[in-house]
């Protein structure tokens, strides 16, 4: 009986010690599971936030929004500039109304000689279509559309779409997203800060992307060389920025060979999509040669070209005296 009232108090004591080291032992777990937990939400933030970086890469008008919602924003939204038509329905193969003579519709929309030969035909189109889809490995809707919109364009401004494919080619492979260090966009590498005015009726310098502006933009600056410089090479050299220089580094040498294997391909010849042979350049105009004066060769042609002398001579001096 004397034991009990000192015992209570040691088991409490005994109990509150073990709840002790069990708490203690308990903290690095807790630590351990309070880290764990902060790395899975630190790991769902940083997804988040690289979903919505894409969603503004992608989506210029959904970055243009985020920007809006920003306490940096001045909170003036600019209005957003009219999108060029979509792709689907400005690229599609020309009908064969507009290549045929004797449909009711050319009736109504009479081409002349030179805009159905920019045109070309169906079958001219296709071949071209299957050979640069094979060459740059692009799909061949995609290709169809991309040379359709290159006749088009042609017939439009008066220039052979194979030249325009030919730039098209050298410029970017065909990739309509594709971009140079200096600011050159599209297919055919557009600078769009240098020539946004041209832009401003197909949805401002935002549509440089889309391939059937940058078609018509491009095609528009290149015709424009060509006939401030005389010829297609002049007009190469423009636009490539190098009319100031002596040559273009084999640049109008590339895009003219080009050419010379899309014409071979559109009267159906066979070229190998490996190609790599490049035309030759035109010979230089030979400078005008200057007749040299001719060299004494014997002794005799010597003394005849040596310089008379002056007065009488020893011979005559004698006889005199």
């Amino acid at each position: 009986m004397l034991n009990q009232p000192i015992e209570a108090p040691l088991s409490a004591a005994s109990d509150m010690v073990d709840q002790s080291a069990q708490w203690a032992k308990s903290i690095p777990s807790r630590i351990g599971r309070f880290f764990t937990a902060a790395h899975y939400a630190l790991t769902l933030v940083g997804i988040a936030a690289l979903f919505v970086l894409g969603m503004m890469f992608f989506n210029p008008d959904f970055a243009d929004k985020i920007i809006a919602l920003s306490p940096f924003s001045d909170g003036q939204v600019e209005e957003a500039a009219p999108e060029a038509p979509p792709l689907t329905n400005l690229m599609d193969t020309p009908a064969p109304a507009l290549t045929a003579t004797t449909a009711p519709a050319a009736a109504a929309i009479p081409l002349s000689d030179e805009e159905r030969k920019m045109l070309g035909t169906p079958r001219q189109q296709k071949l071209v279509t299957t050979w640069l889809s094979k060459r740059y490995r692009v799909a061949g809707d995609a290709t169809d559309m991309l040379v359709s919109a290159a006749y088009l364009t042609a017939r439009d401004i008066k220039l052979d779409p194979l030249l325009i494919l030919a730039v098209m080619a050298i410029e970017s492979r065909f990739n309509p997203f594709a971009e140079s260090p200096m600011g050159a966009q599209g297919l055919m590498q557009v600078m769009s800060k240098v020539h946004h005015d041209k832009f401003q009726e197909l949805g401002g310098v935002k549509a440089a992307l889309n391939p059937v502006a940058n078609i018509k933009v491009g095609s528009l600056i290149l015709k424009e060389y060509v006939t401030r410089g005389g010829s297609v090479e002049a007009g190469l050299k423009s636009y490539v920025g190098a009319a100031e220089m002596d040559n273009d580094g084999g640049y109008g040498l590339k895009v003219l060979s080009e050419y010379q294997n899309l014409k071979e391909v559109a009267v159906g010849k066979n070229v190998s999509i490996f190609t790599t042979a490049l035309i030759k350049p035109a010979p230089r105009p030979a400078a005008p040669s200057v007749p040299a004066q001719a060299k004494p060769t014997a002794i005799g042609d010597m003394a005849s070209a040596a310089p008379k002398k002056q007065g009488p001579t020893v011979t005559e001096e004698i006889a005199a005296l």
